[in-house]
């Protein structure tokens, strides 16, 4: 058997080869950082020009998503790792042949960043979400910290390498080390068709209503789910959380450097944030499978936009770190609660086409935060404008989470009786 109860569940195999997947895909998006000088100043673009490919680089990873999750549903979690393993690899090695900036923007822009949204965790939560019921917030909550882990120890470490070799070098290395663990953890590690009981114990198993099998619910049709106020209300949160991380991330620095910090102190406390974040996903993981997730989700929102509001205002050293560390505790929650949410209201199904579109939202507030930051500081001289709107952003989007149905509630077809 794929499980047992008393014995080793094979579900948190899937759950370690996707962590360390995840580590890898999303360090590989986020850390554009330590290859940005070097490919700017080899291949002779302006900083501005090559800023203009890496956001175009962003869109195509968020309009992979929806792709990945609807070729997950139709052909297997094994499948579009595979797809998205060749694309990487083929787009890495025309990447560090290019050499004018439409074949690189076409390599390194569209095809790398549309081959890591197929590797994303938008293509490897269906696969949790079917094999756990019990601990499906844990599950995916051990997803969130690869993505964590993937920034906090990508970027060093491909930053020692660039350092090191060269960046065409490095992102040959990466090619290799990716295929290496990918392709057999797509090959040995990750099966779609998870035990009848998933991971529910045999007490719950005998709980379960007489005639829970015979009952047959469908999920809705993807076009209907899209009409439904839960999946709006979800992409709207995540609008948020996209907005302020990237915010965060590409502003964040400059914001505090403006406000008096020193660039050690400013990236300390930057740091911070993802450190924690790490720890406290394991946290909430188990939190989230006791407490009503929208009630988490609203308050990973509500800290977080608060914690927007603190950062405008610190003044010291210290209120620095524990400004961060609060902030840390909640913020890569949003992201696993989400998910989990969807997969209870539509079913395992539909989870992964529809955290697709729902995570452009993500991508789409990304988007214009970038833009937001320097616009906003650049016209009105103050760092307000952008983190002013993030705080407010997510303030609203907790106030919304909270409207969020109950765990239990379902949005299904109706059910078709056995006879």
């Amino acid at each position: 058997m794929a499980g047992t109860k008393k014995g080793w569940y094979f579900g948190w195999n899937i759950v370690a080869a996707a962590t360390l997947l995840t580590l890898l895909t999303v360090g590989m998006r986020m850390g554009v950082g330590p290859f940005f000088l070097p490919m700017a100043q080899d291949l002779g673009f302006s900083r501005s020009l090559l800023s203009g490919i890496v956001a175009i680089g962003m869109l195509c990873y968020g309009l992979g998503m929806p792709v990945a999750g609807m070729l997950v549903a139709r052909r297997g979690t094994r499948f579009v790792l595979l797809l998205g393993t060749a694309i990487v690899v083929g787009s890495i090695i025309w990447t560090v042949n290019a050499r004018g900036p439409v074949s690189f923007l076409l390599a390194f822009g569209v095809l790398m960043s549309v081959g890591l949204a197929f590797t994303s965790p938008v293509a490897l939560t269906p696969v949790l979400t079917r094999w756990f019921t019990r601990r499906r917030g844990m599950a995916l909550f051990f997803l969130s910290t690869g993505s964590m882990a993937g920034i906090a120890v990508m970027t060093p470490a491909l930053t020692y390498a660039v350092e090191s070799t060269t960046w065409q070098t490095t992102l040959l290395g990466f090619a290799v080390v990716f295929t290496v663990l990918t392709v057999p953890m797509a090959i040995f590690v990750m099966r779609d068709q998870a035990p009848p009981h998933t991971d529910l114990t045999p007490e719950q198993i005998a709980a379960r209503p007489a005639g829970h099998a015979t009952a047959q619910p469908e999920s809705l049709a993807f076009r209907e789910a899209t009409r439904t106020a839960p999946f709006w209300k979800i992409t709207l949160g995540l609008f948020a959380c996209g907005f302020s991380m990237n915010l965060l991330g590409t502003h964040g620095m400059p914001m505090l450097m403006d406000h008096g910090f020193d660039a050690t102190t400013s990236s300390l406390g930057i740091g911070l944030i993802g450190l924690v974040a790490i720890f406290s996903t394991l946290v909430l993981g188990r939190v989230s499978d006791v407490l009503p997730r929208r009630k988490i989700l609203a308050t990973i929102y509500l800290i977080r936009g608060l914690g927007f509001f603190a950062l405008l205002l610190v003044g010291t050293h210290w209120e620095l770190y524990v400004a961060a560390a609060i902030g840390g505790v909640v913020w890569s929650g949003s992201i696993a609660m989400s998910s989990a949410i969807l997969a209870d209201v539509y079913g395992v199904r539909l989870v992964g086409v529809l955290y697709g579109c729902a995570y452009l939202g993500h991508q789409v507030g990304a988007m214009i935060s970038s833009w937001l930051g320097g616009w906003g500081y650049e016209t009105f001289g103050t760092h307000w404008v952008a983190f002013g709107s993030a705080g407010a952003i997510l303030l609203l989007a907790a106030l919304i989470s909270l409207r969020l149905p109950l765990q239990g509630f379902t949005l299904m077809a109706p059910p078709r009786l056995a006879h």
